[in-house]
C-alpha cells in the first residue's frame, strides 16, 4: 500500500483518463466540457506532487524513484500540461474539432502520465515503457489536425523516427544486459563495479541509448523530425513537446547516466563532484552532440520565416544548451539544467502562446503576419518581445538567469572553450529573433491588416507566462534554491 500512496499523482492521471472518455460519451453533444474536466484532474494531481516534497525512496521493486528530482520534473510537466489544456481551450485548430475534442484532452492526460513515469524512471524496463507511453499518444496527437495538409506528414515522420530510435535504445539496452545481468540502475552500478566490462561493447551500448535520448530531447543528428512535426502538429502540441516533452527526456537521461556511471568508490573529490566508472568519458560524447546541436539549431533557424519552424530550430538549439549542464559530471551542472527548464518553461511556452494567437486571428504563421504588431496590438507584440529577449538570454529576463547558472557551471568545470561556443551560439541566436522584432516595430503594417482584439482570459494567459518571464530575471532565489536541494538528493536511495 505504501507503494500505492507514493504513486497517487501517476493514478489519479489514470483515473482523469478514463474519466475523460467516459465524461465525452456522456455529453457526446458538449465534448468541450472535457477540457474542465482534465483541468481539474491536472490541478488534482499537482496536489498530490507537491506533498511528495522531501520523499526520497524507490517504490515498485526499484521501478520507479520518488525523490526531490523526480517531483521537480513532475511540477515541471503538470503545470505545462495545465497551461496547455488553457491554450487548448483557446486554441482555433482544437476547438473546430468537436468531434475529435474528447480523444485530444485524453491523450493529452496519457502523454503527461507516460513524461512522470519517464522523470521517475530507475529501471530501463521502466525507462522504455514509459517513453513509449508518451511517444504513441505524442505520435497522434502531432497528425490531429488532419485537416492541414502537413498534419499527417508530420505524424508519419514522427513515427518512424520514434520507431527506429526506441529500436535501436532496445538494442543498446539489451547489450547493456548483457554485460551486466541487470536492469535496475543501482544493479547495473553494481554489475560494472565488481568486474570490468569489454570496453568497446559498453561504448556501443550507450551509443545505441543515446540514440533514445537523443530523439527525445531533439539533439542534432537525431533531430530531423523536430522542424516537420513541430509544424505540422497543433500550436498546443507543439509547445507541449518543445518543453515538457523534452524535459521528461532530460530527466529520464541524466539519472540514467548518473546512477549507472558513477564510481562510488572515489571520494576524495570537492562535494557535488563525481566521476565516472574506469573513466569511461561518455560526456565526452555528449559535449559532441552538444555542440552540434546548439550550432545547427541557431544557423538553421537563421533562415526560417515560418514562426512555428523557427521556435522549432530554436528549441533544438535550447537543447544543445542544456546538454551542456549534463556534462559537467557535478550536481552544480545539473542544478543548472533544473534552473534553466523553469525558465524555459515560461518563456518559450509564452512566444507560443502569441503564434497561437496570431494565427488564430490572421490564420498565418509567417513572419509577415508580424508587420505592425506593435501598433495594431502592443499587449502581444510587448509580450513577444520579452519571451524572444528572454530565449536570447538578455538580462533582465528570467532567460538571462538560466543561462547565467548553465555558463557560471561550466566556468567552473573549467570547460572554457564549450562555454566560449555557448557564447557565440547565444549571439547568432540573437539575429533571427531581432527579425522577429523587427517586424513587429520597425515595418509597417498591410493595408488590409487590423488590430487582434484579446479575450480577457487570452490576457490573463499572456500576463501569467510574460509576468514570471520578467519576475524571475529579478528575483530566483526560491527557484535556485529548489534546483540545488532536487540536484544534491538526486540518485540517493
Amino acid at each position: 500500500m505504501q507503494n500505492f500512496v507514493q504513486f497517487l499523482p501517476e493514478t489519479v492521471l489514470t483515473v482523469t483518463f478514463c474519466i475523460a472518455i467516459l465524461i465525452g460519451l456522456i455529453f457526446q453533444k458538449n465534448p468541450k466540457i472535457v477540457g474542465w474536466v482534465t483541468f481539474i484532474g491536472l490541478l488534482t494531481t499537482l496536489y498530490f506532487v507537491i506533498k511528495q516534497a522531501g520523499i526520497s525512496e524507490e517504490i515498485f521493486s526499484g521501478m520507479i524513484a520518488v525523490d526531490p528530482f523526480a517531483v521537480f520534473f513532475k511540477l515541471l510537466t503538470a503545470i505545462c500540461a495545465l497551461i496547455i489544456v488553457l491554450f487548448s481551450m483557446y486554441s482555433m485548430e482544437v476547438q473546430t474539432t468537436e468531434k475529435r475534442m474528447v480523444e485530444y484532452y485524453a491523450l493529452l492526460v496519457s502523454m503527461t502520465l507516460g513524461m512522470f513515469l519517464m522523470a521517475g524512471a530507475t529501471n530501463v524496463l521502466m525507462m522504455v515503457l514509459a517513453m513509449e507511453l508518451t511517444s504513441l499518444s505524442s505520435y497522434i496527437l502531432a497528425g490531429y489536425t488532419k485537416e492541414a495538409s502537413d498534419s499527417s506528414e508530420a505524424s508519419l515522420k514522427y513515427i518512424i523516427y520514434g520507431a527506429v530510435s526506441s529500436g535501436v535504445m532496445l538494442y543498446g539496452i539489451s547489450i547493456l544486459f548483457g554485460l551486466t545481468g541487470a536492469m535496475n540502475y543501482a544493479g547495473i552500478n553494481r554489475a560494472l563495479s565488481i568486474s570490468a566490462p569489454n570496453y568497446a561493447a559498453l561504448l556501443l551500448a550507450t551509443i545505441f541509448i543515446v540514440v533514445g535520448f537523443g530523439y527525445k530531447i531533439s539533439a542534432v543528428p537525431f533531430h530531423f523530425w523536430t522542424p516537420d512535426v513541430y509544424e505540422g502538429a497543433p500550436i498546443t502540441i507543439t509547445a507541449f513537446l518543445s518543453v515538457a516533452s523534452k524535459a521528461a527526456g532530460f530527466a529520464m537521461m541524466m539519472r540514467f547516466f548518473k546512477i549507472i556511471f558513477i564510481d562510488t568508490a572515489i571520494l576524495a573529490l570537492p562535494s557535488g563532484v563525481w566521476t565516472s566508472l574506469y573513466n569511461f568519458e561518455w560526456n565526452k560524447l555528449l559535449v559532441i552532440l552538444s555542440v552540434l546541436t546548439m550550432t545547427l539549431g541557431n544557423l538553421v533557424a537563421v533562415w526560417q520565416d515560418n514562426l512555428k519552424r523557427l521556435l522549432a530550430y530554436s528549441s533544438i538549439a535550447h537543447a544543445g544548451y542544456m546538454l551542456m549542464g549534463v556534462i559537467l559530471l557535478s550536481d552544480k551542472g545539473i542544478a543548472a539544467v533544473l534552473i534553466y527548464f523553469v525558465m524555459y518553461l515560461f518563456m518559450n511556452l509564452g512566444a507560443f502562446f502569441v503564434v497561437m494567437l496570431v494565427a488564430n486571428k490572421t490564420g498565418s504563421e509567417d513572419i509577415s503576419a508580424y508587420r505592425g504588431l506593435g501598433y495594431r496590438s502592443p499587449l502581444i507584440a510587448v509580450a513577444m518581445a520579452l519571451f524572444l529577449l528572454s530565449l536570447t538570454g538578455l538580462p533582465p529576463t528570467a532567460g538571462f538567469i538560466g543561462k547565467f547558472y548553465l555558463f557560471a557551471a561550466v566556468l567552473d568545470a573549467k570547460w572554457f572553450w564549450l562555454a566560449v561556443v555557448g557564447a557565440v551560439n547565444s549571439v547568432i541566436s540573437l539575429y533571427y529573433y531581432a527579425r522577429v522584432l523587427r517586424y513587429m516595430f520597425l515595418r509597417d503594417a498591410d493595408d488590409n491588416s487590423k488590430p487582434l482584439p484579446l479575450h480577457r482570459i487570452e490576457t490573463l494567459i499572456l500576463l501569467a507566462l510574460a509576468v514570471p518571464t520578467l519576475l524571475f530575471g529579478l528575483y530566483f532565489t526560491p527557484i535556485v534554491d529548489l534546483a540545488n536541494a532536487s540536484a544534491q538528493m538526486f540518485g540517493l536511495h
